[in-house]
């Protein structure tokens, strides 16, 4: 089978359209048009459902898509194994992530020992980033807390400890500190059922006795710190994604008796490619836990 095809294929099932991938691809849309009928009719299928200037994948063509998505991955590992001797003077990582914070610290130190790597980030929730990552659209994931499946390989890059935030009327504004004990009844702004934030606080509270007063769930980050900016309650945020305004003050829980973590992930099967390796030992050398 054509790596060729292949190619034309994912670059159109990637970008939407015949026009977009031959872009990608730095080839006249005829000549990539020709290589995805070629492979159809070699194989006597249909890949797409043209309509109109976009194309949809048929059946079969989302069944392909990740066996595509596989060799290209493959392809390119065995490109930069033969390529300068292996040294990764040059190749592509793809990262994904549920947010900036520690997966952009983790490239600036990557990409100053492998200055050659063109290095790009998907962010989204966890089920998306590892659903690329098992597609073969990303080689390695970040991500808060630990996802046990025999699939992935991981490691705990850091641990941070939760804080609250609170509006500077607050009582608790003019503290360094409060303890666990004083969240009982106290009510919270907290993020969304599932978010890694919360579970880690909910735990924390159960196991101390302490209830949970819930004043508003709220779906974001950045919508949470808004309602504690405007007085609404009090938040919490984890240590390292504390962005400071002046209506607002970070205050310790005693002990850090909440945490979360970040790991990093990677398919099994691929922990040891040059690629995914290089960024493992980059992050096992600068995390902390």
């Amino acid at each position: 089978m054509s790596t060729a095809r292949l190619r034309a294929f994912l670059a159109v099932a990637r970008h939407g359209s015949f026009s977009a991938g031959a872009r990608a691809l730095g080839l006249s849309q005829p000549t990539l048009t020709a290589q995805v009928q070629a492979l159809e009719r070699q194989h006597g299928v249909e890949l797409f459902v043209r309509r109109g200037r976009s194309q949809m994948l048929s059946t079969v063509g989302q069944q392909l898509l990740p066996l595509a998505q596989q060799l290209s991955a493959l392809e390119t590992e065995a490109y930069n194994l033969l390529h300068d001797s292996g040294q990764l003077v040059r190749g592509q990582l793809r990262l994904g992530a549920v947010g900036p914070f520690h997966v952009i610290e983790m490239v600036d130190a990557y990409r100053r020992s492998y200055p050659g790597v063109d290095v790009s980030i998907r962010i989204g929730n966890s089920a998306a980033v590892l659903a690329d990552l098992e597609n073969y659209v990303t080689d390695v994931a970040v991500l808060a807390g630990q996802h046990d499946d025999g699939r992935w390989a991981h490691m705990c890059y850091a641990r941070h400890p939760l804080i609250l935030f609170a509006h500077v009327d607050h009582p608790f504004a003019r503290r360094d500190s409060v303890r666990l004990a004083e969240l009982h009844r106290q009510p919270l702004l907290v993020r969304e059922a599932g978010s890694t934030t919360r579970d880690a606080l909910e735990r924390a509270l159960r196991e101390a006795g302490v209830q949970l007063q819930v004043a508003m769930e709220i779906g974001s980050r950045e919508a949470l710190r808004e309602a504690v900016i405007r007085g609404l309650g009090l938040g919490t945020v984890s240590e390292a994604e504390f962005i400071a305004h002046p209506q607002i003050r970070p205050v310790r829980i005693e002990g850090d008796p909440v945490y979360t973590e970040t790991f990093v992930y990677c398919l099994r099967e691929r922990r040891d490619s040059l690629l995914v390796s290089s960024f493992w030992e980059t992050a096992l050398l600068t995390g902390s836990k």
